[in-house]
């Protein structure tokens, strides 16, 4: 059985296909983990916070992880979801 695609967005607005499975689950942990208001977390920081709580099946052993925020972060982005604050390094947080 072929695994189950969706679509999504790169920062600059250009689609490409993912796995379902993986990004909503990382889409859910990673928005659990970001605030509301500037300056945000930092993706290291957000990264650190979401890992215990992935789904072992999905993301043995945070395998990926990282891949999979910036898949979520650059679509939230081009669709206005997440922001990110001025400055370095890169923070994030909810838009």
């Amino acid at each position: 059985m072929a695994e189950e695609t969706m679509e999504v967005l790169t920062r600059e607005g250009k689609p490409w296909r993912v796995n379902r499975a993986k990004f909503e689950a990382m889409r859910a942990s990673l928005l659990a983990v970001l605030p509301q208001e500037p300056p945000g977390v930092t993706v290291a920081d957000a990264k650190a916070a979401l890992l215990p709580g992935l789904d072992p099946v999905l993301f043995p052993g945070g395998e990926k992880a990282g891949w999979w925020i910036k898949a979520v972060q650059l679509d939230h982005e081009a669709r206005g979801l997440i922001k990110r604050a001025k400055g370095s390094p890169v923070r994030i947080y909810r838009g």
